[in-house]
């Protein structure tokens, strides 16, 4: 059912075009996002004070970390690739498996985590009460430091990590010349081969859940979506990820074992689409991928 599905999307998206830009701007509420600014940077969140959002989430580069697996406290390695934080509020789940419905609800997976920040809201917010964050929440906050409150910040401030202008942005509202020749080709090829199934829309990925491995079975230690339904039908579906900046988010894929995009493109071209591709089409479809780093955002700054 789910095949079919995406076959109807595909033929669908052949004739309309299938990726939307990014705004200039999206509304935020500043006040909240300056305060979840100031927590993203802030290690505070962790334990031990030696994690914080930004550890993982380097804003000078792709929003990710470039490594293979994050480091949180007292050394410990997690098990998945961090994901890109720019232009997650454009994402319909987050988080791989889909385990949090927004921002908001995300927020507290890191903080609580063992192997991340491994905090607990109750300690946190006592330890937040402490210090002049009372006074700034006090401000924004009716009720205060609280663990919504906090997520709700936090989330606010990521609302407005959006990467706008990205050179194809600019050839989808009419700049021709905003892309190269092969850059076009790249698309078209995208489009052929049938990565626009899946990475489509105004994230080019982050609106839906694949199986990891359609056209050939693909190891994998983690399981997806099953790791949230428990039902046999959803192991290993993962949530597409966003093309937006993939030039500089490797390593790629839930586990980081690409480091390149010439590797990915070889690898989803066969396992996923079932394609036969040469080294010229994967030039193109890489070259397409590197016209999707948009512009970095002023609130990345600190």
């Amino acid at each position: 059912m789910r095949s079919v599905l995406l076959i109807f999307i595909f033929l669908n998206l052949l004739y309309a075009e299938p990726i939307t830009p990014i705004p200039q701007h999206i509304e935020v509420d500043e006040a909240k996002a300056a305060l979840g600014k100031e927590l993203f940077f802030d290690t505070i969140l962790s334990v031990d004070n030696t994690v914080s959002c930004a550890t993982c989430h380097d804003l000078n580069n792709g929003g990710d970390d470039g490594l293979r697996f994050s480091f949180g406290v007292d050394g410990k390695e997690g098990d998945i690739n961090s994901p890109t934080v720019y232009n997650a509020v454009f994402n319909f789940r987050q988080f791989w498996n889909g385990r949090a419905k927004n921002l908001v609800h995300q927020v507290a997976g890191p903080v609580t985590n063992p192997v991340e920040m491994a905090s607990s809201f109750n300690a946190l917010v006592q330890k937040l009460k402490r210090t002049a964050y009372k006074n700034k929440f006090d401000k924004v906050y009716k009720d205060g430091i609280t663990k919504e409150n906090i997520a709700d910040a936090i989330a606010e401030y990521e609302k407005t990590l959006i990467t706008p202008n990205a050179p194809f942005d600019k050839y989808l509202r009419g700049d021709k010349n905003a892309i190269t020749p092969k850059q076009k080709e790249g698309y078209m090829l995208f489009k052929d081969k049938g990565c626009i199934a899946c990475h489509h829309g105004i994230n080019i990925g982050g609106n839906l859940y694949n199986k990891f491995g359609v056209m050939q079975y693909v190891s994998s230690k983690r399981l997806g979506r099953y790791e949230v339904t428990h039902q046999e039908e959803d192991k290993y579906y993962f949530k597409v990820p966003s093309l937006r900046n993939v030039a500089r988010t490797a390593p790629y894929l839930h586990d980081g074992r690409f480091e390149s995009l010439d590797e990915v493109v070889k690898f989803m071209a066969r396992y996923q689409l079932g394609q036969v591709i040469t080294q010229g089409e994967i030039d193109k479809i890489v070259a397409f991928l590197h016209s999707l780093s948009g512009e970095l955002p002023a609130s990345a700054k600190r």
